[in-house]
C-alpha cells in the first residue's frame, strides 16, 4: 500500500458567501510531484493554504505527515516548507542573510545551520550573490533563494504555490530539475500550476475549477480517459470555419493554433474527422485537412471544466 503524505476529506473553506474550496478529497503519495492545475480562482491557494495550516478549514479532515491538521499545524511547521507565489524574503537583506534569518526561524543549532547554508547555496547557484541584496536579483534568481529558504530545514514536504509564474522558460526548466533531485532525496512536492507543460512533469494531478476537483490522476491517465475527441483541422481561412464549428452542436470547442485548428468533438461520433469535415464543406469552406490527433492535457483541462458547467 503507497504511503501518502497528505489525506484530505471533504475539505470546504467558505470566505462569507464565497465558496472557495468545495468538499475536496485528496491523496498525495510520498515522494512524488502532486500537482494543482487550474486557472485563477480556482481554489489552489486557499487549499495548499489549508494543507500546511496557515488557513483553518470550515469544514472537512487533513492529515499531513501523521499530524491531524489545524490541530497539530505547529508541530508540522518544521516538517514542510512552503514557498509562495510572490517572492516573500527581504528585499534590503543580503542573500546570506536572508538565508541566516530563515535558519534561525527552522531553529537550526549553529553547525547545522552552517552546513544546510552551504549546501543550498551550493546547490542552487548563489554563491556569487551571498552578498548581494535580495531585492536586486533578477526573476530567476529570486526563485532560487526562495527555493533554497524553503529546504534549507530539509522539509520532508514542500508546498509550492505557482513558484515560476514570473521566470523565463531556461529557469523554469532549471527549477524543476531541482525538484525532481529533491524528489529522488525523498522529499514530496505539492505544486500548483497553471503552466500545461510543467503539468504534464508532475507524477499526477488535481484538476480544479472553482473550488471543485472535476479530473485526478496521472497526466496519461487523465489524456487517455478524456470524454472528448480531437481534431486537427486546417484551413486558409482559420477563423471563419472556427466560428462556424462552435456552432455545431457535436462541437465543444475550437482553438486556433497558427494556421490549425484544434477542434474538440463528442466521443459518441463514429467518426469524428468526417462530421467536421462535412459541417466545413457543406457550409462552402474551404478544408485543406482534418485528422483526429492525440488528446493533450490542455485538451483535458477543458473538457473536465466543461462536464462541470454541464455543457454538452
Amino acid at each position: 500500500m503507497t504511503e501518502l503524505a497528505i489525506r484530505a476529506q471533504k475539505l470546504d473553506k467558505w470566505f462569507g458567501k464565497v465558496h472557495a474550496v468545495r468538499s475536496l478529497d485528496l491523496e498525495v503519495p510520498r515522494s512524488r510531484i502532486y500537482g494543482f492545475l487550474g486557472p485563477n480562482g480556482s481554489g489552489k491557494t486557499t487549499a495548499i493554504r489549508m494543507l500546511c495550516g496557515l488557513l483553518t478549514p470550515s469544514g472537512g479532515d487533513i492529515d499531513v505527515l501523521g499530524y491531524p491538521i489545524p490541530e497539530e499545524a505547529e508541530a508540522l511547521r518544521l516538517k514542510v516548507g512552503y514557498m509562495t507565489q510572490k517572492f516573500s524574503l527581504f528585499g534590503d537583506l543580503t542573500v546570506d542573510e536572508n538565508l541566516q534569518f530563515m535558519a534561525d526561524i527552522y531553529t537550526l543549532d549553529r553547525k547545522l545551520k552552517a552546513q544546510r547554508i552551504g549546501l543550498v547555496i551550493e546547490r542552487y547557484g548563489l554563491g556569487k550573490l551571498v552578498k548581494q541584496r535580495a531585492g536586486t536579483l533578477s526573476g530567476g534568481q529570486k526563485q532560487r533563494l526562495a527555493l533554497a529558504a524553503s529546504t534549507l530545514h530539509d522539509p520532508e514536504l514542500l508546498f509550492l504555490d505557482e513558484p515560476t509564474s514570473a521566470v523565463d522558460p531556461e529557469n523554469r526548466r532549471s527549477f524543476w530539475e531541482a525538484l525532481f533531485d529533491l524528489v529522488a532525496e525523498g522529499t514530496t512536492i505539492l505544486v500548483s500550476t497553471h503552466y500545461m507543460d510543467e503539468a504534464e512533469r508532475c507524477h499526477a494531478l488535481a484538476i480544479l475549477d472553482e473550488g471543485t476537483l472535476v479530473a485526478e490522476g496521472s497526466p496519461e491517465e487523465l489524456q487517455q480517459g478524456i470524454d472528448a475527441s480531437i481534431v486537427l483541422v486546417e484551413s486558409d481561412q482559420p477563423r471563419r470555419v472556427g466560428k462556424m464549428l462552435e456552432q455545431q452542436p457535436f462541437v465543444h470547442s475550437s482553438a486556433q493554433v497558427g494556421n490549425v485548428l484544434r477542434v474538440m468533438v463528442a466521443s459518441d461520433l463514429e467518426s469524428p474527422e468526417k462530421a467536421v469535415a462535412e459541417a466545413i464543406t457543406n457550409q462552402g469552406l474551404h478544408l485543406d485537412y482534418s485528422r483526429v490527433a492525440k488528446p493533450a492535457l490542455e485538451d483535458v483541462f477543458v473538457a473536465a471544466t466543461r462536464a462541470k458547467k454541464g455543457k454538452a
